[in-house]
C-alpha cells in the first residue's frame, strides 16, 4: 500500500486483510476474494455468499444494478486497479454485517423508487451513500466524551481529555472514500459518525473481538427503519483529529484551526445514540 501518515486509522483493516494492504499495488480481485473465502462469514442479508466481479457497463435493467447484483446475486462489481473499491471490499471483510445491512436498506430504497418511479434518491438512500462513503464508528465508554463530541468541543475531546480518548474510545472507519483520501490525507477530511456506547471492559478486548461487537451493533442499527432516515442524523467528524491518525494533531496548536476544527453544535443533530 502506498505510504500514508494516517497508518493508524486503518488498524480495522488490517485484522482480515492484511496481506492485501501489504501489497505494493492495488490487490487483484483473485486475492480479496480468497480473503473473503477465508474471512468465512460475508455474505449478504439476502444469504448469499459474497462473490466479486469485474465492473460492467452502466447497466439498464433493475435486477443488474450495483445494489441489486449484490442483493440478488452476491455479486460485487470491483475495478481491478481501484483502491477506492478495494477499499470496499475490505471494509466487508472487517464489517460485514454492518455492509450487508447497508445493501439491504439500499435494495430497499431502490425497489421503493421503482415502484413509485421516482427519478431521484430520496433522503435514505442519501444517507446510506454518506456513511457507506464516509461513515466513522465510534464505540464510546464515558458520557462526558460522547457529550463533547457531539458538542463540537474538539478541543476539549482530542486535546484536554487525550489519553482518555486513547482508552475510552474507539473510532472505527467503514467509510471506504475515507480510506483513499487517507492515502494522500489533506486538511478538511471529514467523516460522518455514528456513536455506539459500551462498557469500558469491551474497550480492553482484542480488536477483533472489538470489531466483531462494533460490527453487531452497527449493523442493527443500520437495519432499523427508524435511523438513517436522512443526513441530518449524521454528524461531522474532523477525523484528523481523532489522537494518533495524524502526526499534526501531537501539537496543541493543531486544534486551533476552527475552519477545521468548527465550534458549536449543529442545529439538527439528534441527541441519543447518533454522534
Amino acid at each position: 500500500m502506498i505510504p500514508t501518515v494516517c497508518d493508524a486509522m486503518f488498524e480495522p483493516l488490517r485484522v482480515y486483510g492484511a496481506p492485501a494492504l501489504e501489497a505494493a499495488t492495488v490487490p487483484r480481485l483473485a486475492l480479496l476474494q480468497r480473503l473473503l473465502d477465508a474471512r468465512g462469514v460475508v455474505m449478504t442479508c439476502s444469504g448469499r455468499p459474497l462473490r466479486l466481479i469485474a465492473q460492467q457497463p452502466r447497466p439498464r435493467r433493475f435486477d443488474q444494478r450495483y445494489e441489486s447484483r449484490i442483493w440478488l446475486q452476491g455479486e460485487l462489481q470491483v475495478r481491478d486497479t481501484s483502491w477506492h473499491d478495494a477499499f470496499n471490499v475490505l471494509v466487508w471483510l472487517a464489517f460485514p454485517r454492518a455492509k450487508a445491512a447497508l445493501n439491504a436498506r439500499h435494495y430497499a430504497a431502490l425497489q421503493e423508487r421503482r415502484v413509485y418511479e421516482k427519478i431521484n434518491r430520496g433522503p435514505v438512500a442519501d444517507a446510506l451513500t454518506l456513511f457507506d462513503e464516509g461513515g466513522v464508528a465510534i464505540a464510546c465508554a464515558a458520557d462526558d466524551l460522547a457529550d463533547d463530541l457531539r458538542q463540537f468541543r474538539w478541543k476539549r475531546l482530542f486535546r484536554d481529555k487525550r489519553g482518555r480518548v486513547l482508552r475510552e474510545m474507539r473510532c472505527c472507519v467503514l467509510g471506504h472514500a475515507l480510506y483513499e483520501k487517507a492515502l494522500q490525507p489533506f486538511t478538511g477530511m471529514t467523516g460522518r459518525a455514528i456513536m455506539l456506547p459500551v462498557a469500558r471492559e469491551f474497550l480492553e478486548q482484542p480488536l477483533a473481538v472489538q470489531l466483531d461487537g462494533i460490527d453487531r451493533e452497527l449493523a442493527a442499527c443500520i437495519a432499523d427503519p427508524a435511523r438513517m432516515r436522512t443526513t441530518r442524523e449524521l454528524a461531522p467528524l474532523p477525523v484528523l483529529g481523532v489522537p494518533g491518525w495524524h502526526p499534526d494533531n501531537e501539537s496543541d496548536a493543531y486544534y486551533d484551526d476552527v475552519a477545521y476544527f468548527r465550534p458549536g453544535r449543529r442545529e439538527g443533530v439528534r441527541a441519543g445514540s447518533d454522534a
